[in-house]
């Protein structure tokens, strides 16, 4: 865990935000650039009639680069959020990781 960041997940009503240290947040926004560039460059292949099979080369480049920010960010949760609410006494946090990683499986 960043120990330059007291808390990582704020809860207070409804309104969850988590806040992961700014090396963390660059490192997630430049994969999404990277993924929303290859998404791009598939409809632009799927658009030239490119075939199926180096479609889905580039479609299944696509899903492990989302499954690599995914890790990302599941390990900061783990990491921050959830080591935050469980000191907190909430153990509510545990039903939603569950819930969290059934999600990722299912891919």
């Amino acid at each position: 865990m960043d120990n330059n960041i007291e808390k990582h997940c704020h809860t207070e009503s409804s309104n969850r935000k988590s806040h992961h240290p700014d090396h963390i947040k660059k490192d997630l926004e430049n994969r999404l650039n990277r993924i929303e560039g290859q998404i791009r460059g598939i409809k632009g292949m799927v658009e030239r009639d490119v075939y199926c099979d180096d479609i889905i080369t580039q479609l299944s480049a696509t899903q492990s680069a989302l499954n690599s920010v995914a890790k990302v960010l599941l390990q900061w949760h783990l990491k921050g959020c959830v080591v935050d609410r469980l000191s907190e006494g909430d153990e509510a946090v545990l039903d939603e990781l569950v819930v969290t990683i059934q999600k990722l499986m299912k891919k």
